[in-house]
C-alpha cells in the first residue's frame, strides 16, 4: 500500500470519527479525546504554568469541541483546532484569575527533565525563569512548537495568523528568550 493510499485511509478514518462524534457517538468522541488530550494538556501547562488550571482548561475545551465539532470543515485541522480551543480556554481562565500563578519550580523541573542535573541545572532554571517572564500567549506558541511539535501551518491555524506571520512571531519570542539567556 503506497503512502498516498495510507494517508487517504487515515484522513478517511479521522473524517469518519469526526462525523460520528458530531452526530453524538460517545465512543468516536472518546477516541478523539484519547488521541489529543495529552497534547492539549501539555500546551496548556506550559502556557499557564499551573497543572490544575491546565487540566481545567482542557476539560472546558472538550466541552466546547463536543458542541462545535460539526463546524470543523477540514479533518486535517482537527489537532490545531483542538489545541486552539484549549489555548483560548486557558487564556480565559488566566484572565479570570487576575493574579500571578504560583509555579513550583522544583516539581516542574522534575517533570520536564527528570530532576535538575548539576551540569545543566543553572541553564534549566534560567530557561524556566525566562519562560515565566513571557506572556501566556507567547508561552503557548513555544509550547505548540516544542511540546506538541506543531509546524508553522498548524500553529497558524491554532492562533489565526498566516504561516509567515506565525514564523515571524515565533522567531521574535525565541530571540527574546535567547537574549535573556545570554
Amino acid at each position: 500500500m503506497g503512502m498516498g493510499v495510507m494517508a487517504g485511509a487515515v484522513e478517511t478514518d479521522v473524517s469518519v470519527a469526526i462525523e460520528a462524534a458530531a452526530a453524538g457517538d460517545d465512543v468516536a468522541f472518546a477516541r478523539i479525546v484519547a488521541a489529543h488530550h495529552e497534547d492539549m494538556r501539555r500546551v496548556c501547562v506550559v502556557m499557564t504554568r499551573d497543572e490544575a488550571l491546565a487540566e481545567d482548561a482542557v476539560q472546558s475545551a472538550w466541552s466546547v469541541a463536543w458542541r462545535k465539532l460539526a463546524s470543523l470543515k477540514d479533518p486535517q485541522r482537527l489537532r490545531p483546532w483542538l489545541v486552539s480551543i484549549a489555548v483560548n480556554q486557558a487564556k480565559d481562565m488566566l484572565r479570570k484569575r487576575r493574579r500571578t500563578l504560583a509555579f513550583d519550580l522544583d516539581a516542574s523541573t522534575a517533570r520536564v527533565s527528570g530532576g535538575i542535573d548539576p551540569a545543566t541545572g543553572i541553564e534549566s532554571l534560567d530557561l524556566l525563569a525566562a519562560m515565566d517572564r513571557l506572556d501566556p500567549e507567547d508561552r503557548a506558541l513555544i509550547a505548540m512548537r516544542y511540546v506538541a511539535g506543531f509546524d508553522a501551518t498548524e500553529i497558524s491555524t491554532a492562533i489565526g495568523l498566516s504561516p509567515a506571520g506565525t514564523r515571524t512571531r515565533l522567531k521574535r519570542v525565541i530571540d527574546r528568550l535567547r537574549q535573556e539567556l545570554v
